[in-house]
């Protein structure tokens, strides 16, 4: 098992970003283990990114942003659907990286295209929150292929239609063959 060093999360969001797509997503359920390869990316960045969750500081439901890259960061939507995040850069410095799609051999992409339905194929909830991937047991990341630029599409994040002039930024980067 060859899992993704903390030092590959401690770099600027936005590159880990565009490096995430094509790694692979990695959770245990109990005995079995599912690897799903990343597709989909949103950054998330700072208190001055009014679509970031720490925007207005810290608080209990956005202080693991402010802990040591590598950790999970899951949190629920519309009070049904979880969304994981990669916590980026320096301890102390709110940034994030949500996971939004992803491929599972043999899966139909429609139970993986988006960050609440992924959650629920994987079996990622609340209890993943503030979990190190960088330790592997029941949640990481590996490294998978290399994306070639080409291949990468920039996009506006979703959803984010309140952040301001921040919901502009081109902070969304997909793989852009992979089947929709």
């Amino acid at each position: 098992m060859d899992i993704v060093s903390r030092d590959f999360y401690d770099r600027p969001t936005l590159v880990v970003a565009r490096e995430l797509l094509g790694c692979f997503l990695v959770c245990r359920k109990g005995r079995k283990v599912i690897r799903m390869k990343i597709t989909e990316v949103e950054a998330y960045i700072g208190e001055d990114d009014l679509a970031c969750h720490a925007s207005k500081g810290k608080t209990k439901r956005t202080e693991v942003m402010y802990e040591k890259a590598g950790h999970a960061y899951v949190y629920l939507i519309y009070g049904m659907y979880h969304c994981m995040n990669i916590v980026t850069e320096a301890r102390g410095f709110p940034a994030a990286i949500l996971i939004r799609s992803g491929e599972i051999e043999g899966v139909p992409l429609k139970e993986t295209n988006g960050p609440g339905k992924l959650c629920r194929f994987l079996g990622i909830d609340r209890s993943f929150n503030g979990w190190d991937v960088t330790k592997g047991k029941k949640l990481w990341i590996e490294p998978g292929e290399d994306v070639a630029e080409d291949r990468v599409k920039m996009g506006k994040r979703i959803g984010v239609d309140y952040a301001g002039p921040c919901k502009e930024y081109l902070w969304r980067f997909e793989i852009a063959d992979h089947s929709k």
